[in-house]
């Protein structure tokens, strides 16, 4: 495989990384083990690790919220699919400078629907969530108090 091509290879909760997408997203690490950088952060132990590499008692009582801050490029989006996808749990990604209170109660919905349907999880991660107003965030916590997302 070279640097240009998709891996092809489908990650659970994960959506499939197309050949067209760009060069960061088919680059993204699919293990922690690939992550380089923060070191200190990624260390054994530390609550991000384990967030990465959770145990299935660790896995039933991850926290309902985890707020990822940082410039970009730095590997938020790339850490959130690897905590959905060591989890087994579904990746929802929205951005809060395209998508609206609809579009965030769509995927709650979904998410409600299918944790009470089969028990499947999921991650909504929200980039740039501080572009909402506090009303658009407000609409995020019964959700997240609930566990739905």
């Amino acid at each position: 495989m070279d640097l240009f091509e998709s891996t092809g290879q489908t990650v659970v909760g994960v959506p499939e990384v197309s050949e067209h997408a760009p060069l960061a997203v088919r680059m993204r690490p699919a293990h922690v083990e690939e992550v380089t950088g923060q070191q200190h952060l990624l260390r054994p132990g530390s609550p991000l690790r384990r967030l990465l590499e959770p145990t299935a008692a660790e896995n039933r009582a991850a926290p309902g919220s985890v707020i990822l801050w940082g410039p970009p490029g730095t590997g938020k989006t790339t850490l959130a699919y690897l905590i959905a996808s060591n989890s087994g749990r579904r990746f929802v990604e929205l951005s809060a400078v395209t998508a609206g209170v609809r579009d965030v109660r769509a995927v709650i919905e979904d998410a409600r629907r299918r944790l009470t349907a089969g028990g499947e999880e999921t991650v909504l991660f929200i980039d740039e969530v501080h572009r909402f107003s506090k009303s658009q965030q407000d609409a995020l916590l019964p959700s997240v108090e609930n566990r739905w997302v």
